[in-house]
């Protein structure tokens, strides 16, 4: 891995900008023409390949027979990783345990010391506030839903005003705040005294605040490092002359990115335990430490970071592109070919219009597959249903089942812990293993794949559920039975608690293929100056998934645990079919970064020589492959 921590730098772009596709100051090897009748401006070496910002691009031939491989990155790019590390194991390390810190009342006198944790031997799970199962579904529902809502706001104004990097931080300060608060709210004076609950969902509502400023900007920024900004040829040490492909690129890095989040995510199993063992203001505690490698982290990044500035936002444009469809007719072709192309300024000039375009036709076909990608975002709510299960449906589910003491929401962590098995795996030995046979699995493909191994785990929720109502002494109060039966009678239903893990794996390899890939896909999708919102919009899966389980939390109890599984269950296979028709065509197109290098700037860069330096040093790493 090449070390290229210098940023790229330009002037900031204008909305609707367009730029060159080729960089007129670029030397080659060989010599290098314009062709006649070609676009102005376009360069092609002495092979007919046409180059670009520095760049030796594939011709249609070689795009159909050579092997693809992925690029190399810089070292930012994996430093923002280790933020986003930090971050979700602040988060997750905390989310782990709100289910049954809501749910599940505090275990005092015989059955616990009232710091949340249980005595050995008690039946109890850790618990502290006793709302019950519908209370913990919507506190930790409607959390879910601003952490992921929000995102939309957030990522628009950081598009437009702020920039990401800087909502980023404000994003890292007000977390800081939030798990203060949320210590004080977990301490044993504060949980015996009955005042907890004010004091907790205050933190927990700052918190995802300040995750919805972090979480639309950090994927964007971490793509906007990739050098790799379209397919490019480059000659191995073997002398085999390949193709860098920047979906490969952005899959592979996107893939450390989200197994980093998961090995965050682990965090998650001490916390169970010491919620189980210690107690909550414990549990809460370690998160808030990891938390502290935030600050150095993000001041070391920041003057080493390509940064994508502040240019005003495209949605303005985006917005007088469908006027002009449906002004002209477009109301007749939803749907149908063409439906696009009625707003391209090159047509309606044609069909007489007079009016001054800040866009052009390029930027059309953008605003046309940040459609596409809005519509694919649509179809993850119910693979997520399924992947999680609706509200607090899974933790009610093995609150009925024989943990031989182990905390019931334990193996809730073998879903990180699984991906962070499977993505090396993927990584080194998978995705390589196809690119040597030339077998290309696009984006959709894996989606798809991954919709439907998440279907499989839904469906696996729900059978444990039926036998666990139809072995538990309660019957269809199994998740309660504890509650009910006198001390010292069994409450639980005999079916090992280890199946549950079966269900979360599945889950959890299903993430691999479907969030990897949207990421990539809300970024390469979405115009220049949208893509935090964008970014944002595939967020907000999430927050409709939170929706669902709003409305569902009245229903997520006894006896209808069965149904809240099989329902997502039965959709999701629906779903999945339609989604392939649909959108598989998509494989098929070729895979660009619309953000070129000229729309990117650094903090340091001040002048048009500095410019010039900072392209060529960044340009650095696309050569080392090369040499390679």
């Amino acid at each position: 891995m090449a070390d290229t921590q210098t940023t790229l730098a330009t002037v900031v772009a204008s909305v609707g900008a367009v730029r060159a596709s080729a960089d007129e100051k670029v030397t080659h090897d060989g010599r290098v023409s314009e062709r006649s009748g070609d676009e102005e401006g376009v360069l092609y070496d002495d092979e007919g390949h046409q180059l670009w910002q520095g760049l030796v691009l594939p011709t249609e031939e070689e795009k159909r027979t050579l092997r693809r491989v992925s690029g190399k990155m810089p070292v930012t790019a994996y430093m923002l990783c280790a933020v986003e590390f930090a971050e979700r194991a602040s988060y997750y390390g905390c989310y782990q345990v709100y289910k049954n810190f809501i749910r599940a009342p505090l275990p005092v006198g015989s059955e616990g010391p009232g710091t949340g944790a249980t005595y050995p031997g008690s039946q109890r799970t850790a618990g502290a506030l006793g709302k019950g199962s519908a209370v913990a579904s919507a506190v930790t529902e409607s959390f879910k839903f601003l952490a992921y809502a929000l995102p939309i706001f957030f990522g628009w104004i950081a598009d437009t005003k702020y920039g990401r990097f800087k909502m980023i931080c404000w994003g890292v300060g007000i977390c800081g705040v939030a798990h203060i608060i949320m210590i004080i709210s977990a301490l044993p004076t504060v949980l015996q005294s009955g005042n907890a609950f004010g004091p907790f969902v205050f933190s927990l509502y700052l918190l995802a605040i300040g995750a919805a400023q972090f979480k639309p900007n950090i994927s964007p920024t971490l793509i906007d490092q990739s050098p790799h900004k379209r397919a490019h040829l480059i000659t191995e040490k073997s002398g085999e002359r390949v193709i860098v492909d920047p979906e490969d690129s952005i899959n592979s890095i996107m893939l450390w990115f989200y197994m980093l989040i998961n090995v965050g995510a682990v965090f998650g199993i001490p916390t169970t335990y010491l919620a189980k063992l210690v107690g909550y203001w414990a549990a809460y505690l370690i998160p808030t430490i990891l938390y502290l490698m935030l600050p150095p982290l993000l001041w070391w990044l920041n003057p080493r970071l390509v940064k994508q500035p502040p240019g005003g936002s495209d949605l303005g444009n985006v917005f007088r592109v469908i006027g002009d469809v449906f002004a002209n007719g477009g109301w007749a072709r939803i749907g149908r070919a063409g439906f696009w192309d009625i707003g391209k300024p090159s047509v309606r000039r044609a069909a007489g219009s007079h009016k001054r375009y800040t866009y052009d036709d390029n930027f059309v076909h953008d605003v046309r597959r940040t459609f596409q990608a809005c519509a694919i975002f649509l179809f993850a709510p119910v693979w997520q249903l399924n992947d999680y299960g609706l509200g607090a449906a899974a933790n009610a589910l093995t609150a009925a089942l024989d943990t031989k003491g182990l905390p019931n929401d334990l193996f809730d962590n073998l879903n990180s812990v699984s991906i962070v098995v499977l993505v090396p795996i993927m990584n080194h030995i998978v995705y390589p293993l196809l690119q040597r046979h030339g077998i290309k699995w696009g984006s959709i493909s894996r989606i798809t794949f991954g919709f439907a191994m998440g279907t499989v785990g839904g469906l696996g929720y729900g059978l444990l559920q039926y036998y666990v109502y139809k072995t538990s002494p309660c019957g269809f109060n199994a998740s309660t039975c504890s509650e009910i039966m006198p001390e010292g009678v069994p409450a639980l239903a005999p079916i090992p608690y280890g199946l549950y893990a079966i269900p979360v794996v599945i889950g959890a390899m299903s993430e691999v293929f479907v969030n990897v890939s949207l990421y990539g896909i809300a970024y390469s999708m979405a115009p220049k100056n949208m893509k935090g919102l964008v970014a944002s919009l595939n967020l907000f899966n999430s927050a409709i998934a939170a929706i669902i389980g709003l409305a569902a939390a009245p229903a997520i109890k006894d006896p209808n645990l069965t149904w809240i599984f099989f329902g997502p269950v039965i959709a999701g296979a629906i779903l999945t079919v339609v989604f392939w028709f649909l959108f598989h065509h998509l494989d098929q197109e070729e895979f660009i970064l619309n953000t070129d290098m000229n729309d990117l700037k650094g903090p340091e860069i001040s002048s048009d020589e500095e410019s010039s330096q900072a392209v060529a040093q960044d340009k650095k790493l696309v050569t080392d492959e090369k040499k390679e």
